[in-house]
């Protein structure tokens, strides 16, 4: 495949990393709305934790609201706690987190993450790393929601200035200031984007 077909390849679903709680702003929400919404209208599948409630619920229920198609991906431990959404266009079982995220990255042909708690970040975390293995060439979109996210960019920096990392890490992902921002950025945003070729543990 040449470069040029990568950057004509359309993007068809997104994984969506979120929050199971709404945060203490409603600006989180308003966020998670405005996804599911803008994603759904642009005609990109949701694919996701597969629960109800906060974020992860906000996305969904914005997604399925403006006719979006939305497939929840969800360990059995957590649905028989009912935790999982109800009214997906399809809810997928697995037997763990491990097998969870990579049904999710299966799924999908990139990669969004808002606001969340230890969970996203492990999510997020392992996902960047992923790309900088090259283990995938899906574009990483970190929403900086209020500035939620400033701090793990300033840390994935400080990894680079200390030398723990080399300068092409910064470019395993795109960070961008609202929801808003997401489709257009997708849009723009050719697979394989970053040098990983010389990127390092």
């Amino acid at each position: 495949m040449t470069d040029h077909d990568k950057q004509a390849d359309p993007i068809r679903s997104v994984t969506v990393f979120c929050g199971a709680s709404s945060g203490d702003k409603p600006v989180y929400i308003e966020a998670a709305n405005t996804l599911g919404e803008s994603l759904a209208r642009a005609g990109i599948t949701v694919v996701y934790g597969g629960g109800h409630m906060g974020m992860m619920g906000a996305v969904a229920d914005a997604a399925l609201g403006a006719g979006g198609r939305v497939i929840g991906v969800i360990p059995d431990f957590l649905k028989v706690r009912e935790l999982a959404h109800r009214e997906l266009t399809e809810l997928v079982t697995v037997d763990s987190m491990h097998a969870r995220k990579q049904k999710m990255f299966e799924l999908s042909d990139g990669f969004i993450v808002l606001p969340g708690g230890v969970g996203t970040l492990e999510e997020a975390f392992e996902i960047i790393t992923w790309r900088q293995l090259r283990m995938h060439d899906k574009p990483i979109l970190i929403v900086n929601t209020g500035g939620y996210w400033q701090r793990l960019d300033d840390m994935i920096n400080a990894t680079v200035d200390h030398e723990f990392a080399a300068p092409p890490t910064r470019d395993l992902y795109e960070m961008v200031d609202t929801a808003e921002d997401v489709v257009e950025t997708l849009n723009r945003l050719p697979r394989g984007r970053a040098n990983v070729d010389s990127a390092r543990l």
